[in-house]
């Protein structure tokens, strides 16, 4: 992997990732672009105890441009968009319409491919180790960061989902904070281990699942399963098998052999619902350990938590999807029409031949 940054007309940051090392990244920006103007705030709920950031700059942001002017394909004459070059493989830049950014976080773009009609799962083992790569290394540069606390690296897929550009893209967030949903688990981590004399949590689910009815597929460093207490119609986490915090802390096996099980789950997304229906929309999110102290959750240290990928759709049959209505969106208590276990047996029935 050859790595490549520089800066945008309007001074935020790009990074090229290639798979060649004698690949040139010189071309310019010629856009005439201002330096970006955000008015991203963080405000904490008193009683709830999480955080909401405030972005009303995002509201003038890029909503479904047509395909000849969509802005992550690359430059192309005077058609010039947030890739100044010609081609790319992986490109990493700031948003432009950060939810986050200054001393409340960061915010990047991940182009996965220059292919504007692709998607994830289209992409080769080689592209979609290079995306691994670049997922790893955002990972390491932005947990340097002094205002950042947590990093998330997500993809939002279909226009379901409320995905705005339908090039084939992903997303960093780099928070100030440790996350609610990451919170729960590590509190969670703390009362189980305190339970059980040490005990880790995310090993007794993995050997629980491990031995059940809803592993998905295995293979020698990862395995992707149904939960037993799932909250979407389809969703399969994914785990490496070797408990390690985060990206960083895969091993060569495992980053050798992710390609291969990841691109299988996604092609498996989209034969759920059989092949006239539209692709599956989803929602792929890399779950890692916080860079902060972890003194509130006592007993917990940071190679206690698990890194997983957490897949899943809102599609809940054909034509149909799952909306979160009152008990989810009021109370957070998630109905899930599908069982965990039927789910399981669907996706493993569509597997490649």
């Amino acid at each position: 992997m050859k790595k490549t940054s520089t800066r945008l007309a309007d001074g935020r940051e790009l990074v090229y990732y290639d798979l060649r090392d004698d690949t040139v990244r010189d071309a310019v920006d010629r856009r005439p672009l201002e330096r970006t103007v955000t008015t991203s705030e963080v405000r904490r709920d008193p009683l709830l105890g999480d955080s909401v950031a405030i972005a009303s700059h995002r509201q003038g942001r890029t909503y479904h441009p047509p395909a000849d002017q969509c802005p992550l394909c690359p430059s192309d004459g005077e058609r010039l968009s947030e890739i100044p070059d010609l081609s790319y493989d992986v490109v990493v830049f700031e948003n432009r319409f950060p939810s986050l950014a200054g001393d409340s976080g960061r915010c990047e773009v991940v182009c996965f491919t220059s292919d504007h009609d692709a998607s994830f799962a289209d992409l080769s083992e080689e592209q979609a180790r290079l995306v691994l790569d670049a997922w790893t290394d955002r990972t390491s540069e932005l947990s340097h960061l002094p205002s950042v606390e947590q990093v998330f690296c997500f993809e939002n897929r279909g226009a379901e989902i409320g995905v705005t550009l339908g090039h084939p893209h992903g997303q960093i967030y780099a928070y100030p904070f440790t996350t609610p949903r990451t919170a729960l688990m590590l509190r969670s981590l703390a009362a189980h281990k305190d339970a059980t004399g040490g005990e880790n949590l995310f090993d007794a689910v993995l050997d629980e699942e491990l031995a059940g009815e809803r592993v998905v597929l295995e293979s020698e460093e990862w395995v992707a399963f149904v939960p037993y207490a799932a909250h979407w119609p389809y969703e399969v986490h994914l785990y490496p098998k070797r408990r390690v915090p985060d990206l960083l802390g895969l091993d060569e096996a495992a980053r050798t052999e992710f390609p291969k099980v990841y691109l299988e789950l996604l092609r498996r997304f989209d034969r759920i619902f059989g092949e006239t229906e539209p692709p599956t929309p989803y929602i792929a999110a890399w779950h890692q350990a916080p860079f902060g102290q972890l003194e509130e959750f006592e007993g917990v240290q940071r190679d206690d938590f698990a890194l997983h990928l957490e897949l899943f759709t809102i599609r809940r049959t054909s034509g149909k999807l799952k909306f979160l209505a009152g008990s989810e969106s009021g109370m957070n208590v998630f109905i899930n029409d599908v069982p965990p276990e039927r789910a399981a047996e669907r996706l493993r029935e569509v597997a490649s031949s």
